[in-house]
């Protein structure tokens, strides 16, 4: 699955993933996650029908299994030629992974983010009107699926639609309560629109939800940091940290906000003994 975060210039890779040990082979734009094939329950019957409906069920399986492996392929190389802007090769490498498997929600997805990008980088209004058709496509195959949202709520953003925006990401929130991935997107939006407070108390009902959760923890601490409360935000930082260690960007946020000492020096004491103190004056305990 080949998924990308979207801004200015539509879709982009994410700069804070998911838990990056749910990650997958990347086929779609951002993170990744290749989700299972279902299987199909042997039917019932006469012996002689089912074992030709076995035969049967059997082959157009594998027929499926092929279009399911030839998707993420085409997928798969359509992200690496994105990567290097080769957008309309990577354009063709989608619309071949969509028709080898019309049912898979992440071709849909990436045709809609590359357009998007196009459309931004080109000045082309006629690529938004694709992305946008591509990006609901997407949601006829999957209505949850978490880079869709956050692409088609930046494009209607963008579209100066901000009420059909926020609108797709809480009725998405509404849909999966239990979810925190909603509430995080819809935080991130509200403070791009400037109610940090707001954005503050969602990602806070996002944490109740999964308190360890490291993108909510890493979201909220950003938030904080944008407020000037440091101390809590190193806080929040160092937890999604702690929840998952790969995150080099929430790494150089932690050290950043770490409060140094000041240097250390000798002063004489009465008894003679001396005191180590800081520059600063406070006593070294």
């Amino acid at each position: 699955m080949l998924i990308m975060y979207a801004d200015a210039l539509g879709a982009r890779p994410a700069r804070f993933p998911p838990d990056s040990s749910k990650r997958g082979s990347k086929t779609v734009l951002g993170f990744t996650q290749i989700k299972s094939q279902r299987r199909v329950a042997s039917p019932g019957g006469f012996p002689g029908r089912a074992a030709a409906c076995l035969v049967l069920g059997g082959l157009m399986l594998a027929f499926a299994g092929c279009n399911s492996v030839a998707s993420r392929g085409m997928n798969a190389y359509g992200v690496r030629l994105f990567e290097q802007a080769r957008y309309d090769e990577a354009l063709a490498q989608f619309r071949e992974a969509s028709f080898a498997g019309p049912s898979d929600p992440d071709g849909y997805y990436n045709l809609g983010a590359t357009y998007h990008r196009t459309g931004r980088l080109r000045n082309r209004p006629e690529d938004i009107v694709q992305a946008e058709k591509y990006y609901r496509m997407c949601f006829e195959r999957d209505q949850n699926h978490p880079e869709c949202h956050r692409g088609l709520a930046v494009l209607l953003a963008e579209e100066n639609r901000e009420e059909e925006a926020f609108a797709l990401l809480k009725d998405w929130t509404d849909r999966q309560p239990a979810h925190p991935t909603p509430r995080i997107e819809l935080a991130r939006l509200t403070n791009e629109f400037g109610d940090r407070e707001a954005a503050k108390d969602i990602l806070v009902d996002a944490l109740a939800i999964d308190p360890n959760n490291p993108r909510t923890l890493c979201a909220l601490g950003s938030i904080r940091e944008q407020m000037g409360d440091k101390t809590q935000a190193l806080n929040d930082y160092a937890r999604s940290l702690a929840a998952n260690p790969n995150q080099p960007r929430v790494a150089s946020r932690v050290a950043a906000l770490q409060p140094t000492r000041a240097p250390i020096i000798s002063v004489p004491t009465p008894d003679g003994r001396g005191q180590l103190v800081e520059r600063d004056g406070n006593l070294r305990r």
